[in-house]
């Protein structure tokens, strides 16, 4: 397959950097960028403590084209979920307009939060003609989903960043640990460094990151001279490292704001000197308080250009008077990627080979492109800790090579 796109379709001026376009074959969606920060809790990114859960949103249906597509959101979930899934709701809707209302209808659900939820508003969306699900969320309900879709044809492009959920037919677009641990073992790697250390914390998120890095030094031909996990108490683990740094040449420290920076703190106290190694961080570094600590300056993370969602953000404010949070965007590219499938790709528009194109997608965050096991890879850059934030040194790539 020679792509997706007709080379021949192109936006009006005015919403050209919005709509699609033609990027190797692939569809070029629109804008969108970085940071996990609010990913640090991995599989459920969003408290569900803080504050009741509100009362329970009937479905709605936007726009009037031929083509259905589902829109499974945790709408009246509880404490910031539901918060999230407004302005993803709200990204979603203007992804539509941007695209001048494209031949597709979106079937809204609100799941609630809950797998119970996502499976009722699935079998809803499905039993009114949904030919691909959008959504849900939280990783715990993804399952729900891709069974119902899988048993009538039905692809699901889901947005938890647990890769563990992903499989035959669900597809995730979100922020995987793997490409950032990937895509900073690499460029450090092309600088030189050989050894590596890493301090992770003792979860679900460290444990993807483990695996990652594990296989990413590997296969670079590099070796791992300390490797340590904490729990609430570090500093026995800073200590074993600290004590091995003199050996390495790069230490991974894979964790969200706070976190990371007490952990830098401890290798401190444990005696290390962190201006002599370089250090390596994921997308959850992306954190004002990051910038703010002294012992991370000039530190290294892999994450999508700022660029992206700084354009996006503007055109929500514009629109909605608000902030949008950061995987509104997930949602915008994900009914950009339909519609512009739905423009270009026949009866094959959502089929998994359309959907698996080497080539990939551009979104708002850089390149994506879905992996056969339902896992993504993006085309992420490389920026450097500094007192005024993150500052790009290696830009996301143009292709995927394929």
């Amino acid at each position: 397959m020679k792509g997706p796109l007709n080379p021949k379709v192109q936006p009006p001026a005015a919403t050209r950097r919005t709509a699609i376009g033609l990027i190797l074959g692939a569809p070029l969606l629109g804008a969108c960028s970085s940071v996990q920060q609010t990913l640090s809790q991995f599989s459920n990114p969003f408290s569900s403590s803080e504050g009741p859960a509100g009362p329970p949103q009937e479905g709605v249906a936007v726009g009037t084209g031929q083509f259905k597509v589902g829109l499974i959101l945790p709408l009246s979930g509880a404490g910031n979920a539901g918060v999230a899934a407004q302005s993803m709701k709200n990204a979603a809707e203007m992804a539509l307009a941007e695209f001048q209302n494209p031949n597709v209808q979106l079937l809204i659900k609100d799941d609630g939060g809950s797998p119970q939820g996502a499976q009722q508003g699935t079998q809803q969306a499905l039993d009114e003609g949904a030919e691909i699900i959008l959504g849900p969320l939280f990783a715990v309900s993804v399952p729900a989903t891709a069974q119902l879709a899988r048993g009538r044809g039905v692809s699901v492009i889901a947005f938890s960043t647990d890769s563990s959920v992903a499989g035959r037919g669900a597809y995730l677009l979100s922020f995987l640990p793997e490409s950032d641990v990937n895509r900073i073992v690499e460029y450090a790697a092309g600088t030189g460094k050989r050894s590596f250390a890493a301090l992770l914390p003792d979860n679900a998120y460290g444990n993807v990151v483990e695996a990652a890095f594990k296989q990413a030094v590997a296969r670079k031909g590099g070796r791992i001279v300390a490797f340590e996990k904490y729990g609430t108490d570090r500093a026995a683990s800073a200590r074993t490292v600290a004590q091995a740094l003199g050996q390495a040449d790069a230490l991974l420290l894979a964790d969200d704001g706070d976190s990371v920076v007490a952990t830098a703190d401890a290798l401190t106290a444990a005696g290390s000197n962190l201006r002599n190694i370089q250090l390596l961080g994921t997308g959850l570094w992306d954190n004002p308080r990051v910038f703010a600590s002294a012992a991370l300056q000039g530190g290294l993370y892999a994450a999508p250009d700022p660029s992206g969602f700084r354009s996006f953000a503007g055109r929500y404010r514009a629109k909605f008077g608000a902030e949008p949070v950061r995987t509104a965007t997930l949602a915008y590219d994900a009914v950009a990627l339909v519609a512009a499938l739905s423009r270009t790709q026949g009866a094959q528009r959502f089929a998994p080979e359309t959907l698996t194109n080497p080539s990939g997608f551009a979104g708002i965050d850089g390149l994506f492109r879905f992996r056969a096991d339902g896992t993504n890879e993006r085309g992420l850059a490389v920026m450097k800790v500094t007192q005024g934030g993150g500052t790009p040194v290696a830009g996301s790539p143009k292709s995927f090579g394929a």
